[in-house]
């Protein structure tokens, strides 16, 4: 899950006058921000109370079971008038789903982002997400019986912890127990302390050169 958080709202005000539009159509995302309570159908009435508050016409919202699908905004431009009929549309939504309402938008449609993307979670439950990757491209979680040092250790060492780790605890943010200490521990219970002997070599960043694409068909 992609997790955002809404921008100032004087930010999103600002983006908007610097296009001169008037009338405005919000387009939200019912998977991600839904779940961030950033993009979902209370925030998309909430967002246009506040832009009618400031002087904009609301041409209509929109809300798609996901913003970052191409096929379903697709069928939204089809199907919207109120799409039709606005001189900016603001998104709520990561900055996929921005992309994605870019690609379909008339070319004198300015889109703006009105979230902010964080970084893509694992949902412990509703309102609890944590980082659970940082999209490498390079896994290693063969070796860290499935805790990622890029992501869990504030540092990114691959190789053991750092010289600061305190009691267990970890050195940039106390609260956090060590990812190193907690890897150790697992591969110790999993009887697989032998992986701690291996060297994972620096990551091979050439592996996100933006953009990246992958087609499958």
């Amino acid at each position: 899950m992609i997790i955002t958080k809404t921008k100032k709202p004087e930010d999103i005000l600002k983006s908007i006058e610097r296009t001169g539009a008037k009338k405005v159509h919000l387009f939200g995302c019912d998977t991600c921000a839904e779940q961030c309570k950033t993009g979902g159908a209370p925030e998309l009435k909430d967002t246009a109370g506040f832009l009618e508050d400031n002087g904009y016409s609301v041409t209509g919202t929109s809300l798609v079971d996901e913003t970052c699908y191409h096929q379903l905004v697709r069928r939204e431009f089809r199907q919207s008038e109120g799409l039709k009929a606005a001189e900016a549309i603001l998104v709520l939504s990561c900055g996929a789903g921005v992309k994605c309402v870019t690609d379909n938008a008339k070319t004198d449609q300015p889109v703006l982002p009105a979230l902010d993307s964080l970084f893509l979670a694992s949902v412990e439950r509703v309102g609890r997400f944590f980082q659970g990757c940082s999209l490498c491209g390079d896994c290693v979680l063969e070796y860290t019986a499935g805790i990622c040092p890029h992501t869990d250790c504030p540092k990114s060492l691959l190789n053991g912890p750092c010289g600061g780790v305190d009691r267990g605890k970890c050195e940039v943010i106390p609260d956090n127990d060590c990812a190193w200490v907690r890897i150790y521990n697992k591969l110790k219970e999993q009887d697989r302390l032998e992986l701690m002997k291996e060297t994972i070599p620096a990551k091979d960043h050439s592996a996100t050169q933006h953009p990246a694409k992958v087609t499958l068909r």
